[in-house]
């Protein structure tokens, strides 16, 4: 019997490791909001030396890093930002910047790679000649992410990112990167984190997944700015929901991406041995099910259900 869970749905459900539960208890504390807090002082100024930027701001949430950092660099009601159409600042960050900083979402399609065409991403830059550019909002910024959460947790180069700060700066705008797992992305692509993000003005880097922090993240940039994994299933007798389920019998949580389409995210937590026992688990969960011998349980609408309401 199997007693040991390999939680694959996300780096977030990582937890800290007693050393950090020891130096967060040891921590020395003071009123961050007064610029007197050392500890908030160190993390911020460590981030900045990482990634290289002159400046860091520790801030709650990853969301709300992307929205600072949006909001800053696209500082008049009105503007607009350059961003990919599956990207998470515009499917998955409830619109914040819209509602609540008045910014305009000009999408470009997201390639398989997580990459957006660099003539799509020129050709949707406004330029404002000619009778009718009053009417139309003003091009501001542009956002990448790496890694890339909806293509499957794919990383941008380094050469590419240069080319896309090269459009930025030659047409004045800003480059902001959510970098919520670019340390994944350094370390996948064997590139430092500081020169992943040379040509950004703005990264967003997140500190509760796969690092193992309880929450927060920090924005990283100029100290004038300061003052911002998936698998497909082909087969269609195979569902995600039916595949979750038999996993999770096996003790391997795994989340729905979408109808066909499995949500598998490694962290520091996972071993290994973790790893090879998924594959495992994955070969005889799909044989079971095409035998005919899994059962589910079932929703009124035919749906299937597990634990965590897909």
């Amino acid at each position: 019997m199997v007693t040991k869970v390999v939680d694959l749905r996300s780096d977030t459900v990582t937890k800290p490791s007693e050393a950090m539960r020891a130096a967060m208890a040891a921590a020395e504390v003071d009123d961050d909001v007064l610029g007197a807090d050392p500890t908030a002082q160190r993390l911020e100024a460590e981030m900045a030396r990482v990634t290289g930027k002159e400046a860091a701001l520790f801030v709650p949430s990853g969301t709300m890093g992307n929205l600072v950092s949006v909001l800053t660099q696209c500082d008049t009601r009105g503007s607009e930002v350059i961003l990919g159409d599956s990207s998470h600042i515009h499917m998955c960050e409830n619109g914040g910047i819209s509602t609540i900083g008045g910014v305009h979402p000009r999408t470009v399609r997201n390639n398989p790679d997580g990459t957006m065409d660099i003539d799509m991403i020129v050709a949707a830059i406004r330029h404002h000649v000619g009778a009718g550019a009053l009417h139309y909002p003003t091009t501001r910024l542009i956002c990448l992410e790496n890694t890339h959460g909806r293509s499957g947790g794919k990383c941008l180069s380094v050469e590419y990112i240069d080319k896309v700060g090269q459009v930025a700066q030659s047409h004045g705008l800003k480059l902001h990167i959510d970098g919520a797992r670019i340390f994944n992305a350094s370390v996948a692509l064997g590139v430092p984190v500081d020169k992943l993000v040379r040509a950004a003005d703005s990264v967003s880097v997140c500190l509760s997944k796969g690092l193992g922090a309880p929450v927060g993240s920090v924005i990283v940039g100029s100290k004038a700015f300061i003052e911002k994994v998936f698998f497909d299933i082909a087969d269609p007798r195979i569902t995600s929901d039916k595949l979750c389920q038999v996993l999770e019998r096996r003790n391997v949580l795994a989340m729905p991406g979408s109808s066909k389409s499995v949500r598998l995210v490694i962290h520091y937590q996972i071993s290994d041995s973790d790893v090879q026992y998924t594959l495992t688990c994955i070969e005889k969960a799909v044989e079971e099910i095409l035998s005919g011998n899994a059962k589910f349980e079932h929703l009124t609408n035919g749906s299937t259900t597990n634990s965590y309401g897909h």
